[in-house]
């Protein structure tokens, strides 16, 4: 017998295989993310990446409204390399971050990638300023592809949070 689970990701056309891929996927990235391993995060990433951080969930256009963060591969690649010095004021010393990945829904496109949905909570102790705990929640969508050696890239990030188009505190590292 099968799960509901398993009846909606046979009908989006995704294997059981692949669904697993993905979801280690985002497992890895969040991961990553979480302990501040900049460099192997971005080595997740394609070279036409675009990662995006609107102004909160809804109908926006990234060519027409005002984001939080809107870095196509060449601005991320600059994001990166600044958060990797170590000398980002903003996170010194390093926030501790943990997140919870979860209602993972995954879908095939047209192109044989994936398009993959997912809410998440993130939780960060600002080491650096507050010593706060501040919590970012809200949902995700991740393009991914499968390369050449058979491992995943991410191709699109969009990180809709659920209080984005409220005042926020400095977001000074991969959300």
């Amino acid at each position: 017998m099968s799960t509901a689970q398993d009846t909606a990701r046979a009908a989006a056309g995704v294997a059981e295989r692949d669904y697993g891929d993905v979801r280690d996927f985002l497992y890895l990235e969040a991961r990553l993310a979480d302990e501040s391993r900049y460099l192997e995060w971005e080595a997740l990433v394609e070279d036409d990446m675009i990662y995006w951080v609107p102004r909160g969930e809804g109908d926006f256009d990234i060519d027409k409204h005002v984001s939080i963060t809107a870095d196509n591969r060449s601005r991320l690649r600059t994001r990166i390399a600044q958060l990797a010095t170590g000398k980002r004021h903003a996170q010194v010393p390093v926030s501790t971050m943990r997140r919870m990945v979860s209602n993972i829904e995954v879908a095939r496109l047209p192109d044989g990638g994936w398009q993959v949905y997912s809410n998440f909570v993130l939780y960060e102790l600002r080491r650096s300023s507050t010593g706060q705990i501040e919590v970012w929640p809200g949902r995700v969508e991740h393009r991914l592809r499968r390369r050449a050696d058979g491992t995943l890239g991410m191709y699109y990030k969009k990180v809709m949070l659920i209080h984005g188009d409220e005042a926020l505190p400095s977001l000074a590292f991969i959300i």
